[in-house]
């Protein structure tokens, strides 16, 4: 028997059916360019106030193409800190620096590190593997450079949500590969598996907010051929090996398509002897950790990945 869907709570319920009312059209009725406009037009609207940063900087690092990627750090102050490498969610097509400039700078006062954040580059333009190689360059590029930055990059972590959160697990494969020490791979509702086929994305085909139509629209945009959902890249639950990698936290929603697949990569991780912090958010939504204004779960979330982080990051 099929797993029931469970209640949403009502904090949840009200902004789920605000958001009906609302009555914008699915991203995915949408040009891929209206719909990165969307997305970022709405990103902020149920966010916590930004917080004030003593630092906050953009630059560019090299991509291995002669890219310039955009980043933007973020620190509490000008000391030599320990480094987040973040990578922003959005289906690799919507998302930018500036849809998730609250989260990370939550992120960097309440972790007392610096945040690195990265504007890897979007489908559909952009074709898989275009966004893992982008993120994977940018997080050697400040291994090896961040000490030029003022930052100890000698500590580093990794995270992301939701594509990002795919990004930051193929990171720390690859970092695990050539022997770089991530003291943290952090995780919100990740999509970490090849094909939507799970029980959640059955019971959550319609939504709330992300749906089967929706992770479709953003994943046919995103792969060159049905070949690239089969690469650990794209889908990191298809890694052979996880054992050795960083340990992570996972910070889940229930009412959410990929929450199966959470669960079953923090088992994965767990099963490599790997250690793992799953935590699992009853009766919210994808995207709900950037909905603190609205959510007390989002900020419950934020301060669990925050002091997950300052510990992994200040042994």
């Amino acid at each position: 028997m099929m797993a029931r869907k469970a209640a949403l709570t009502p904090k949840m319920a009200g902004v789920v059916e605000r958001m009906a009312r609302a009555g914008h059209p699915p991203l995915n009725a949408m040009t891929p360019d209206e719909a990165k406009d969307a997305y970022e037009k709405g990103a902020g609207v149920l966010e916590v106030p930004k917080p004030p940063l003593a630092r906050i900087e953009d630059f560019t690092v090299p991509a291995r193409d002669g890219h310039a990627i955009p980043v933007r750090l973020y620190a509490p102050s000008a000391d030599v800190l320990p480094v987040l490498v973040y990578f922003h969610g959005g289906g690799f097509t919507v998302g930018n620096i500036r849809t998730h400039d609250t989260l990370c700078r939550v992120l960097s006062r309440d972790a007392g590190c610096a945040v690195i954040s990265v504007d890897y580059r979007l489908a559909p333009e952009h074709k898989f593997p275009t966004a893992s190689d982008d993120a994977w360059d940018a997080v050697q590029h400040i291994a090896q450079e961040g000490r030029a930055r003022g930052l100890d990059a000698s500590r580093l972590a990794l995270a992301g949500d939701s594509a990002g959160g795919a990004l930051t697990a193929g990171c720390a494969i690859m970092a695990r590969d050539i022997g770089l020490p991530i003291a943290l791979q952090l995780m919100f509702y990740p999509g970490v598996a090849a094909h939507q086929d799970t029980d959640s994305h059955r019971l959550y085909a319609d939504g709330p907010l992300l749906t089967k139509a929706l992770i479709d629209y953003f994943f046919d945009g995103y792969v060159r051929s049905p070949a690239d959902r089969d690469d650990w890249r794209f889908a990191p639950l298809l890694a052979d090996d996880l054992e050795g990698v960083a340990p992570a936290w996972i910070g889940l929603a229930e009412c959410d398509p990929v929450v199966d697949e959470g669960i079953a990569y923090a088992d994965k991780l767990r099963a490599a002897g790997v250690p793992v912090d799953l935590e699992i958010y009853r009766g919210v939504i994808h995207e709900f950790v950037k909905m603190g204004r609205a959510i007390p779960e989002a900020l419950v979330a934020q301060a669990d990945a925050a002091r997950a982080l300052r510990e992994a990051l200040n042994p």
